[in-house]
């Protein structure tokens, strides 16, 4: 079964959470806190992290990077908090997924298997791609600039290598939450905070981009 530890401080909501994934088929254990959560993922990881933002001690934020040095394991974010800002800044810090309470156990069992199939998914066979100095080599699943290894999320390199088989088209939100998240409706953020992500790794200069540009009203692209 798929394993997934819940990090949630409210006993109530998380023992929720862990009996209604399980209804759904998952292997849960839950944590109280940070510190017991991010102990549980190095003793014994599992395969998906859910967090919420309000957590005594070390915040959601702060787990979440802390986890995300070590960890490439897909991190969800499930919070009350639904300000653009929280939202921004919990993708900022390396989740991939921000859902807002109440949360429909259905769309996240969902958001899940969605989830772990894209961190599951076998390389696809394509050829090396080269922008310049930035080299993506799909099967290797890796990224190099320079001739150095960038260190990439499964997520950002999903991203990465959809808009490099497309190199030069356009691509919108719509397509890429479709394509990279294989969600049908969701939030458009995702994309815009996982471009600037990788901008940060990819552009010699990421407030003015010369590869990894937007087109406004339309979406990204890649160019050589």
């Amino acid at each position: 079964m798929a394993g997934v530890l819940v990090i949630e401080d409210d006993d109530r909501i998380r023992l929720s959470l862990v009996l209604a994934l399980e209804d759904e088929g998952y292997a849960v254990r839950g944590a109280a806190s940070a510190e017991e959560g991010l102990e549980a993922q190095r003793a014994e990881p599992a395969d998906t992290v859910l967090v919420d933002l309000m957590l005594p001690g070390m915040d959601g934020f702060e787990c979440v990077r802390e986890m995300r040095r070590h960890d490439d394991v897909p991190i969800v974010v499930v919070s009350a908090r639904d300000d653009t800002h929280d939202i921004v800044a919990a993708l900022e810090a390396g989740a991939d997924d921000y859902l807002v309470k109440p949360v429909a156990v259905k769309e996240l069992s969902a958001r899940l298997r969605a989830l772990r199939r894209r961190a599951r998914a076998l390389p696809t066979v394509m050829p090396r791609l080269v922008f310049g100095d930035l080299e993506i080599l799909p099967d290797a699943g890796e990224v190099r600039l320079h001739g150095d290894p960038v260190a990439v999320t499964h997520t950002e390199f999903r991203l990465l290598c959809e808009l490099a088989e497309h190199p030069g088209l356009v691509l919108s939100r719509q397509q890429l939450l479709q394509r990279v998240w294989e969600y049908e409706i969701g939030d458009e953020r995702l994309v815009d905070v996982h471009v600037g992500r990788l901008r940060q790794k990819i552009e010699h200069d990421p407030r003015v981009p010369q590869r990894l540009v937007t087109v406004r009203g339309m979406g990204y692209k890649l160019q050589r």
